[in-house]
């Protein structure tokens, strides 16, 4: 067999790639027969490693040593930075490690993210690779820090190795120390999403609230992380909940951010304030949740009783932003809590306007619908009735009950066979709509027989409201046809509503 590179893109011969992979595999054999037949064994791969490198990450004992015979240059590096020394490290082989260390290998090696012999066994969890560098090796500095200021503890904690962690704070390792990013080991276990490291942490921190160099405490970090376990034992634990970060805003703001509900029903239930904004681009915890589509955590913020008009930079409220993404559940939800609808974002538009430009048809005729709904519910309230709604059950999204439907049909066919061009604006203006609501209706669909879609949209929200009112609909339709001169139109619809034998309210106009 020839022997030519292994392929295109690599650098090793037949020969050497097979001698790395004997190393690999332990077979002092085949290693033996290769090199009887000249094969490099110092020849390195395309990251720098060559068979020694190899036999130190897998453990393969007698290939160390058949290696060590030849190759004398025990701590080259690979393009990591890795050497054999802190392979073995790594992958927790004691008897390699002591090998090497025996062979003169340098223990102060580091690779390229600055982890040393302690970092890389406390990080993989090697218990007993730390006792023999604790015990055997000299000069072993328990606090050494790799270049993003970690220590053996930090990454222990951070990677959830709950061994490693109670041995080092019984080796007596400074627990107070920070990385350069000012994250306590805390944080550090509870980015992981590490409860038991968590708790281990919580027990020897002198604050269970400190915060790194962005504010975030580790009940942040948490959150953010999507940890619900550490959530809870950070809360039991007594943090508190309402700490901010430098951007002003509580954890509630991450997880609302993010869509994780059961960490936000838990911060809720533990006291966290719900409308915390954050002080760039002011945003509050609903605004994110509306922007993102996260439902459940509209609800429970809905539900949490949060202050619905907070503007955010551009000075759009939760129900603007739903408005312009159409989202039309969040929006239902927002104007059952009863919002200000009069509220100008910087464009001077309201939320009507904003669903209306977007072409967001149902949203529009939601919002208008809770408009009317408002201003009678006002007007019930100054005539001291105590409860409009009675029980109740309120909702501004499209009617399809079946006990309308004979209704509904009427009202179609009367704007879309009967009423004339600008018929439906003198019974909207009859019916308490405003210019605002015709304009908004207006705005979706255009040409010559608009008008009709535009009327039927318009009865239909009307509909709405005098459902809602208890009041007889087919009388008031008669009424309002008679008040707009259109007498033949008001007897035709009488008679084809009361037509429905299902119908609880016939018309008694006459």
């Amino acid at each position: 067999m020839e022997d030519d590179l292994v392929s295109e893109d690599d650098i090793l011969l037949r020969s050497e790639k097979e001698f790395h992979d004997a190393a690999k595999r332990n077979d002092t054999e085949r290693m033996q027969e290769l090199m009887k037949k000249g094969v490099d064994i110092t020849a390195k791969n395309k990251l720098d490693r060559k068979a020694l490198h190899w036999a130190a990450g897998a453990g393969s004992e007698e290939a160390l040593k058949l290696l060590l015979e030849h190759d004398t240059e025990v701590d080259d590096a690979d393009s990591f930075g890795m050497t054999a020394l802190l392979l073995a490290s790594w992958f927790g082989h004691l008897k390699i490690l002591q090998t090497l260390v025996a062979a003169g290998a340098k223990l102060n090696a580091e690779n390229k993210d600055g982890l040393k012999l302690l970092h890389c066994a406390s990080q993989r969890g090697h218990i007993h690779v730390l006792e023999y560098i604790m015990e055997d090796l000299e000069d072993t500095r328990l606090d050494a820090v790799d270049k993003s200021g970690k220590t053996a503890l930090h990454l222990a904690a951070e990677h959830g190795q709950l061994g490693v962690v109670d041995f080092l704070i019984g080796m007596g390792c400074t627990h107070t120390l920070k990385d350069k990013e000012e994250n306590a080991v805390q944080h550090l276990a509870s980015r992981g999403g590490h409860p038991e490291v968590l708790q281990k942490t919580m027990d020897i921190a002198e604050d269970i609230d400190d915060k790194n160099i962005d504010g975030l405490t580790a009940l942040h970090v948490a959150v953010m992380g999507q940890h619900y376990e550490c959530v809870k034992l950070l809360l039991d634990a007594g943090c508190n909940v309402n700490a901010l970060t430098n951007r002003g805003v509580n954890a509630l703001y991450f997880a609302a951010q993010q869509g994780f509900s059961r960490e936000a029903q838990l911060l809720l239930e533990a006291g966290s304030h719900s409308n915390t904004v954050d002080n760039l681009q002011l945003t509050a915890p609903l605004h994110l949740a509306v922007l993102n589509n996260h439902s459940e955590i509209v609800k429970l913020l809905v539900d949490a009783e949060c202050e619905l008009d907070i503007p955010d930079k551009r000075q759009q409220t939760a129900l603007h932003i739903a408005a312009e993404h159409g989202r039309q559940a969040m929006a239902e939800m927002i104007l059952l809590a009863g919002v200000n609808l009069k509220l100008l974002d910087k464009q001077g538009k309201s939320c009507l306007d904003v669903a209306a430009r977007a072409n967001h048809v149902n949203l529009v005729d939601m919002i208008i619908k809770a408009d009317r709904f408002y201003k009678w519910e006002k007007d019930q309230l100054a005539n001291e009735v105590c409860d409009p709604l009675a029980g109740r059950v309120l909702t501004f999204r499209q009617d399809h009950r079946p006990e309308t439907a004979h209704l509904r049909s009427v009202l179609w066919r009367l704007a879309t066979r009967y009423l004339g061009v600008g018929e439906w604006k003198l019974l909207a203006d009859i019916w308490g709509f405003t210019d605002a609501h015709m304009l908004a209706i207006e705005q979706q669909w255009t040409g010559s027989k608009s008008y009709k879609e535009h009327g039927h949209r318009m009865l239909l929200i009307w509909l709405h409201g005098v459902m809602v009112a208890g009041d007889n609909p087919i009388k008031g339709l008669y009424e309002g046809l008679v008040d707009i001169e259109r007498l033949d139109l008001a007897e035709s619809v009488r008679q084809k509503a009361n037509a429905d034998p299902d119908s609880p309210k016939k018309c008694n106009a006459m």
